[in-house]
């Protein structure tokens, strides 16, 4: 017989057993049923029974509590007695609900007037007992209607009770017939099933063992492709180490040589150099990032920041791209849009950073903007359109579709004639995203591009105390006594780390391992610990077990480490660390991160708060809007001023020197930036229209309608600095 008819056979024949123990399951499902149902009449045949004992035993008892109290003339028992006689008419009750179906209505009818007759002749008893006494009680029991209610109740209980016994006995007959009919029908009819099932047997087997070797090649698959994963990912760890570990050295060091005295060949080579290293470095964080959003382990942070300190920021980082390549940049904030927003400004910062880098790369020559306009406003959220519009190549219509997609550039020779790996505006997609936002883009060949962003961010309510994300440089800190220990084996890293700690003022130990670092802190305190993770002999994980552990110190620790990967922050935290630092190590971040720590160890917001209370004398300087900016908040109030010194200044040397140079593209770039900076401080009304004027006349060529303002806000801007310094001086004094 061919396999064709077997099948068949084996086939029909399975289905009929599937239809015969399917027809067994509904006979076996009602004789259950019929179980159940008779198994509910003798439970409830057996409560009439209970039922009916309770009120025998019931009514017998309050008869003779009530002859014993009346003989022996004890009142203490009658409480008890009022209580056996309510009993007694509540489990009439309860009989009655439970035969309220059946077919003694008449015996139940009769029960029940029969106990209410005797419960009152009960009550007439006890009522004469208490206002006659002894002998109008036994009067009363003497009329025998007692021992005459008493017997008729008995006797209709008797005759319920054979009954009941009666109807429990058939009830006991129906269930052996409904069990010996379900053996029969489950005996016979798993027979035929059994004997269709196996014609089948063979057919379900061979299909069986089939499936299970598609099922051990698909797990073998599964391993390997998980194999594979591990492998990736291990790689991408181990290359990530592997580069970031030089990278940290090259970078580093080509920071020290470039402040050294060169020639301008050498100068030209070192600048090479660090631009090679920079894009090399923005290679890896975007291969990493895109492997952390893929994976889910890009986290959101919301902190309080200021949005046009960060679009100022953000073009500021672009200042000298900008000027060597000869474009015209500018920034501009919409006046509706409120300042402080909360969000995450790292990774919008990042967005921002992509988009005017990418601006910046395809636009040969002419204008690059960027704009933060409002789209919408209610008390707890603004909605943002952020726009940034070049005047470069353009990108084709066809494939404008694809120019968020990884690796995808608008023509095959743009990364050959312009640099970079098409990462960039994926991981723009995938940030804003992330946020809750959307990303657009508008451009025609030759004709330039604009990139539309819309995000929504929270508007903090002044009253809160969390300090603003304000976009710094370096914070300003004494250097003093502050010790770093360092826990770093790469003799490189070694000598960077030492050069920089030099330079900074700051006392630095350096230990090549884990167990050199927990000798070391038994001997001597330190500010904070510089923990690189992997290092011989104990690693960094393990240290910081035993520093807090075994130590149990709670000194700041900062991980280092070259292993960039998905999740490397968040372990760390876990493990007991507090901060995180990736290598290559910026000397800013760096920096920074010493001087947030030395800054939390000699001060307390109280004593700051103390620090700036009164300050009434100003002359120039109004702190109304900063403190409506930071909800009264003195430490961010502090690390505004400590950010405006560092910024004003920073602005008008470079100010002075695009004047002097004639840059005007850069004179009213700066000038912009200036009227943001100068308004922290409360001087848009004293310095804004001079910086208006210089910013004007940038515009228009008019070099010599600039001396004038530009004299009168560096005299404004002096005597500001002056104030807010000692401001400063006052708050260190506080602490």
């Amino acid at each position: 017989m061919k396999k064709g008819p077997l099948i068949t056979i084996a086939l029909v024949g399975f289905l009929l057993g599937v239809v015969l123990i399917v027809f067994l399951q509904v006979v076996s499902g009602n004789n259950i049923n019929r179980l159940i149902q008779g198994n509910n009449k003798l439970l409830t045949e057996l409560q009439i029974q209970r039922d009916l004992h309770a009120i025998e035993s019931g009514m017998l008892g309050f008869e003779s509590d009530i002859r014993g109290a009346v003989i022996s003339g004890n009142n203490r028992f009658l409480p008890q007695i009022e209580a056996e006689i309510v009993s007694t008419g509540k489990n009439v009750e309860t009989l009655s609900r439970s035969l309220h179906t059946a077919n003694s209505n008449d015996e139940v009818k009769e029960l029940n007037q029969l106990v209410s007759e005797k419960i009152r002749f009960s009550r007439r008893i006890l009522q004469a007992y208490r206002t006659g006494g002894k002998t109008e009680a036994e009067a009363i029991i003497n009329t025998f209607r007692g021992k005459e209610l008493r017997d008729s109740i008995m006797l209709v209980l008797d005759h319920m009770h054979q009954s009941h016994r009666a109807e429990t006995a058939t009830i006991t007959r129906q269930f052996e017939r409904s069990g010996q009919q379900a053996r029969t029908w489950g005996f016979v009819l798993a027979v035929i099933a059994c004997s269709l099932v196996v014609i089948a047997f063979w057919y379900i087997v061979n299909q069986s063992q089939q499936q299970q070797r598609i099922i051990r090649s698909l797990n073998e698959s599964e391993r390997k492709i998980k194999e594979a994963a591990q492998m990736k990912e291990q790689f991408m760890a181990n290359m990530s180490h592997e580069i970031r570990t030089p990278m940290n050295a090259i970078i580093g060091f080509t920071n020290l040589l470039r402040r050294t005295q060169l020639e301008p060949t050498q100068r030209e080579y070192v600048q090479n150099i660090h631009s090679a290293g920079d894009n090399l470095l923005a290679l890896i964080n975007d291969i990493l990032d895109l492997s952390k959003i893929e994976a889910g382990m890009m986290q959101l942070e919301e902190t309080r920041f200021s949005i046009r300190s960060l679009t100022a920021s953000v073009g500021a980082m672009f200042a000298e791209k900008v000027a060597e390549k000869r474009l015209e940049y500018a920034s501009h904030v919409a006046a509706d849009v409120p300042d402080i927003l909360s969000g995450d400004a790292v990774r919008l910062t990042q967005v921002l950073v992509n988009l005017i880098g990418n601006a910046v790369k395809f636009t040969p020559g002419g204008i690059i903007e960027l704009r933060v306009e409002r789209r919408y406003e209610t008390p707890t959220m603004v909605g943002l359109r952020i726009l940034v519009t070049d005047t470069g190549i353009g990108i084709e219509t066809e494939k404008l579709h694809s120019i968020f997609d990884r690796f995808q550039q608008a023509e095959a020779d743009t990364t050959r004639r312009y640099g970079g790996t098409g990462l960039g505006l994926s991981i723009v997609r995938q940030l804003v995203e992330l946020q809750g936002g959307s990303i657009d883009v508008q451009s025609q060949e030759g004709q330039g591009s604009v990139f539309t962003v819309n995000i929504d961010y929270r508007i903090p309510d002044l009253s809160e105390v969390s300090s603003a994300s304000v976009m710094q440089e370096v914070a300003v800190i004494e250097p003093g006594s502050i010790q770093v220990l360092v826990a770093e084996d790469n003799n490189m890293n070694q000598q960077l780390i030492r050069h920089l700690m030099r330079n900074w003022g700051f006392g630095c130990t350096i230990v090549a391992n884990g167990a050199e670092a927990v000798a070391e802190l038994k001997k001597k305190s330190y500010l904070l610990v510089l923990m690189d993770i992997q290092m011989p002999e104990m690693d960094g994980y393990i240290t910081t077990s035993v520093i807090r552990n075994e130590l149990k110190l709670d000194i700041p620790i900062i991980a280092m480490t070259a292993h960039a990967m998905m999740g490397e922050k968040e372990k760390c935290l876990q493990l007991g660390m507090n901060d995180y630092l990736s290598k290559p190590i910026r000397e800013n971040d760096l920096y920074n991160l010493i001087a947030q720590y030395a800054q939390l160890q000699v001060r307390s917001e109280a004593e700051q708060g103390r620090a700036f209370a009164g300050n009434n004398h100003l002359e120039y300087v109004n702190l109304e809007y900063l403190h409506q900016l930071s909800g009264n908040d003195p430490k961010f109030e502090r690390e505004m001023m400590e950010q405006f010194m560092i910024q004003a200044r920073a602005e008008l040397t470079a100010l002075d020197a695009a004047f002097a140079g004639a840059d005007l593209l850069q004179v009213r770039s700066i000038a912009h930036s200036l009227k943001s900076t100068m308004g922290y401080m409360g001087l848009t009304d004293l310095v804004g229209p001079d910086l208006s004027a210089i910013e004007k006349a940038g515009k228009e060529g008019d070099v010599a309608a600039i001396p004038a303002p530009l004299s009168r806000v560096r005299e404004l801007a002096d005597k500001t600095l002056i104030e807010v310094s000692e401001l400063l001086l006052q708050g260190e004094k506080g602490d």
